[in-house]
């Protein structure tokens, strides 16, 4: 079989060891004549994987002992809603930076249950930076400052954590999560869909601070959507399949050398890709500079139709989902852990051909 190289923004390319291993195990698993997706979730195989993976976790972010780990479903759409349903009151505000379709989406969720701050917003720029930390007017004080590490529609980042002044950062890191090393020190809670940088699509990591988690509102809050809920015990049946699968990448990120390589190996990609598109006016990156996302790079050609030829020829060419968010259309290639260096540079050789063909 001849992999594609596969720059899609999620479900996005997957280890191929993990896959590998994954299919070993997937008619029976570990020779115990069964399917893990026969399996009870609360049987001694299962209880083991997301011990596994709740372990490697915290060992790769360097979480210790006051941090909680949960596996729950439901997307970072589900968690727009449910961090304000623990933690903001109509009495209470929180401070949201909005740097594009997810931070305005998980503002408009957040508006239901308390005020809501803006400190910061690109929407005029079409999202085409993030702030600095001058750039930042924080309320006086808020319950927990929200900001989406990366942007996967409009190709941004932030570098490094935004300023909070002490307020617990609340992440939705569903699109970089583990590319890189995090101040856990300034965080409360971080989530992320898997579906980026840790398996498959269907689960949704949430690290919660043991102290920030003591804040929680007293009000009553449905039993699904209150984190105590699923703190306390295994409250309903996991994604059991994806966080197996979770798991295994854990396992891969860490054989390779963990936050601090794939930091390295994710710049390194991305420099290669953002210099072929400065080369000159023919590609047009679609973000500030000091904005650029290391895990999903956007640009423009000259015009659409060049465009959708340059789609068409590189999937003709084996460089497989390249088309922009069909928001904002252009070409996004998103570039991920899992995404080699030698599909990088594939894309690169296309580019430059297509722009002595084209240009």
């Amino acid at each position: 079989m001849k992999r594609l190289h596969n720059f899609s923004a999620g479900p996005a390319t997957l280890p191929l060891s993990v896959l590998q291993k994954a299919a070993e195990e997937l008619v029976d698993y570990r020779n115990r004549g069964a399917s893990l997706l026969e399996m009870s979730h609360r049987g001694p195989e299962y209880t083991e994987i997301n011990q596994q993976a709740t372990d490697r976790l915290k060992k790769l972010t360097g979480a210790g002992d006051d941090w909680e780990i949960l596996f729950l479903q439901g997307g970072a759409s589900t968690q727009f809603l449910t961090v304000p349903q623990n933690f903001l009151t109509k009495d209470k505000t929180a401070d949201y930076i909005d740097t594009g379709t997810w931070s305005a989406k998980a503002i408009k969720e957040a508006k239901h249950f308390g005020n809501v701050h803006i400190p910061y917003s690109s929407k005029e720029s079409n999202y085409s930076r993030v702030p600095t930390n001058s750039d930042l007017k924080l309320s006086d004080n808020p319950v927990y400052t929200h900001f989406t590490s990366n942007n996967t529609i409009f190709g941004t980042q932030f570098r490094k954590e935004p300023e909070s002044n002490g307020t617990p950062l609340v992440c939705d890191a569903s699109s970089d999560f583990l590319s890189r090393p995090l101040d856990l020190d300034k965080y409360g809670l971080i989530y992320a869909g898997a579906q980026k940088n840790l398996g498959p699509a269907g689960v949704t990591v949430v690290m919660i601070k043991q102290s920030f988690l003591e804040q929680q509102k007293k009000e009553a809050i449905p039993t699904m959507l209150d984190y105590r809920t699923h703190v306390r015990k295994l409250f309903n049946t996991p994604p059991v399949f994806a966080v197996y699968m979770v798991n295994l990448v854990l396992d891969w990120i860490e054989a390779k050398g963990g936050l601090n390589w794939f930091e390295t190996f994710n710049r390194d990609k991305a420099n290669l890709l953002y210099s072929e598109i400065d080369k000159d006016d023919f590609y047009r990156g679609t973000v500030e500079k000091e904005s650029r996302s290391h895990m999903n790079v956007t640009y423009r050609l000259p015009n659409e139709e060049l465009e959708k030829k340059f789609i068409t020829e590189a999937a003709q060419n084996g460089l497989d989902a390249l088309k922009g968010h069909r928001s904002v259309g252009g070409i996004r290639a998103s570039i991920y852990n899992a995404c080699k260096v030698d599909s990088v540079k594939a894309l690169v050789s296309f580019m430059d051909e297509f722009r002595n063909n084209n240009g």
